[in-house]
């Protein structure tokens, strides 16, 4: 049964050939504010790697990658899940300097991805990664990294307002911060989603902070891999999402694990055997830089300024049965 619901009276704003001007628009404004607000650098970027190594993203634990083997380099390749790891071992083999990082346009498939009107098996994000000093390792500067990201999408849908007019979504500048164990405490009776949909509902711009760590509850908001987000220093940034009516993500990010977190998350986790993987040792070893990063979505983002109520509108997939009649029923065109 396909999870897919179509907002009733839904249209799209924009004509087909408008719609890929908009989409064209968004990613050249975003990808400018982005790079001067954090002083990133663009570089190119794996669509697979060698699945010893241990840097392709394992999530959530349970998703399984595209694997294929490569028998003139006698290895198994992985389609990436995200650039996580991959990234932070590219600020050192890239040399950048402290205060500065990286972005790449990471595209990716997630084949055990339960689709619906947010979520596909093709993902497309920018994935960025900035060098930091030992003592950024921390709330504020993780708070002020938030504000400039917040910022360029802001910027971003201003110019989009600017070329068609027709469109009228305006995000908020002022971002709220809010743990999830904060979060459990306010809304104890609802779950992980319904909480977060009744705190963007009210404060539109939220960044949802320490995810990945067992709750009061007993319960975790959400999984976050163990080798990547220090659980005390990440989260992801929330926005209302009118047409949907729902609360959106649009990022997920953090200050990345020291050699201390890593050791910690890894028991807590129970994957003490990545210790023996080369990126892992790296990190345990304090041979990596201190970093920030995230990923920020590409078709989430031309989704959420445009206004659209289903990914397919903004990105090519594919999709069940009971998922395109559905769209064609209710006159949504998936590209």
């Amino acid at each position: 049964m396909s999870k897919t619901t179509i907002p009733s009276g839904y249209r799209m704003p924009l004509s087909n050939n408008e719609l890929q001007r908009a989409i064209e628009l968004i990613h050249q404004e975003f990808q400018h504010s982005l790079c001067v607000r954090l002083n990133l650098h663009r570089v190119s970027a794996p669509l697979f790697v060698d699945g010893r190594t241990g840097l392709n993203d394992d999530l959530n634990g349970v998703e399984r990658p595209v694997s294929f083997d490569i028998p003139d380099v006698g290895t198994d390749g992985q389609v990436v899940h995200s650039l996580a790891k991959w990234k932070r071992l590219a600020l050192k083999r890239y040399e950048f300097p402290e205060g500065t990082g990286l972005y790449t346009n990471m595209n990716a498939i997630r084949r055990d991805e339960e689709v619906d009107n947010l979520h596909s098996i093709y993902v497309d994000q920018w994935d960025w990664e900035k060098h930091i000093s030992p003592k950024d390792r921390n709330l504020l500067y993780l708070k002020e990294t938030v504000r400039d990201i917040v910022g360029a999408i802001c910027d971003t849908s201003a110019a989009l307002r600017n070329a068609f007019p027709v469109l009228t979504f305006k995000p908020d500048r002022d971002v709220y911060f809010i743990t999830t164990q904060e979060l459990e405490d306010r809304f104890p009776d609802l779950t992980p989603n319904e909480r977060e949909r009744e705190i963007c509902r009210k404060h539109r711009t939220v960044f949802l902070m320490q995810i990945g760590k067992t709750l009061a509850s007993g319960q975790r908001h959400d999984g976050r891999a163990p080798d990547y987000d220090d659980w005390e220093l990440n989260g992801d940034i929330l926005m209302w999402n009118p047409v949907l009516e729902r609360s959106f993500e649009l990022s997920s990010m953090g200050i990345r694990v020291d050699a201390a977190a890593l050791d910690r998350q890894l028991t807590a986790a129970n994957c003490n055997q990545r210790r023996e993987l080369p990126f892992h040792k790296m990190l345990l070893n304090g041979e990596l830089p201190q970093s920030i990063g995230g990923g920020i979505g590409q078709s989430r983002l031309c989704m959420l300024l445009i206004g659209t109520c289903h990914i397919g509108e903004v990105q090519v997939s594919l999709w069940d049965a009971d998922t395109l009649k559905i769209c064609e029923e209710a006159g949504v065109t998936l590209l």
